[in-house]
């Protein structure tokens, strides 16, 4: 970042360090409807409703999730987030597995992982044989899809595009569960079909500086905000006012928390 003109991402919110993780007891499927998991989602409104009415106010409906490298929670927070949109009762919402190398949010969900979202792509099949239901009204999903040679080069294609066309007329917002930015050259080649990315930083677990660099890959004008995920509950405050003082090159800041 040149010192003189910094990138100004917002910040969107913090996540607790102890309400990110699973609880011990339960080892099903992240739609899980218990209530143990009434308690969990109840974690992820304030992030729900700053994104939605951020993503309203952008007119974005299409909108990617995603994270410097892996192991940042980004599946998990998309998942989460796309569950308390639709438990609004208010919009339509599709959940998409883009991460084809893993498909970890196919499995998270309990759904298959065939057919999927690269058979669309490949022309094997249509949207509705691909789409499924959740347990949760409101919310459908689509899986990966059949292991492909070059995901990137899929992602990139028409066929991807078309997708996103299909998905914008069914639905009032899609979210798609894309891979991490540094590894590979997924999500650039989805960068420009989708209206903006939810970008995903795990405190005291991601070099600031590959933070900047996906950042920046990314560009400030396609990320709707930063969640600071794993925050320790005695810093959430500290950590909001660090990360807009960082991006302000110590220009006077507007109060984050």
């Amino acid at each position: 970042m040149g010192g003189d003109d910094p990138m100004k991402i917002p910040f969107l919110d913090t996540l607790l360090k102890e309400n990110t993780k699973r609880p011990e007891h339960e080892s099903g499927p992240l739609f899980s409807t218990g209530e143990e998991d009434l308690i969990f989602r109840e974690h992820f409104k304030g992030l729900r409703s700053k994104l939605e009415y951020k993503a309203e106010i952008l007119g974005w409906k299409v909108i990617g999730v995603t994270s410097s490298i892996a192991g940042e929670g980004k599946t998990l927070i998309c998942v989460k987030v796309a569950v308390s949109l639709a438990l609004t009762k208010r919009k339509k919402v599709l959940l998409v597995d883009a991460d084809i190398r893993k498909g970890d949010l196919s499995k998270g969900v309990g759904i298959p992982v065939e057919p999927g979202l690269t058979d669309y792509l490949v022309g094997n099949t249509d949207i509705r044989k691909v789409l499924r239901n959740s347990k949760v009204p409101g919310l459908d999903t689509i899986s990966s899809g059949t292991s492909v040679p070059a995901p990137a080069d899929l992602l990139a294609g028409d066929g991807f595009r078309i997708f996103i066309k299909e998905a914008r007329e069914r639905y009032d917002i899609v979210l798609l569960d894309t891979p991490p930015v540094l590894p590979v050259a997924d999500t650039m080649s989805i960068r420009e079909q989708v209206d903006g990315f939810l970008f995903v930083y795990r405190v005291g677990f991601t070099p600031i500086t590959m933070f900047q660099q996906a950042s920046e890959e990314i560009g400030e004008k396609k990320i709707l905000g930063v969640v600071l995920n794993g925050v320790e509950p005695k810093s959430d405050r500290y950590y909001g006012r660090y990360y807009g003082h960082y991006y302000t090159s110590g220009k006077t800041t507007e109060a984050l928390r």
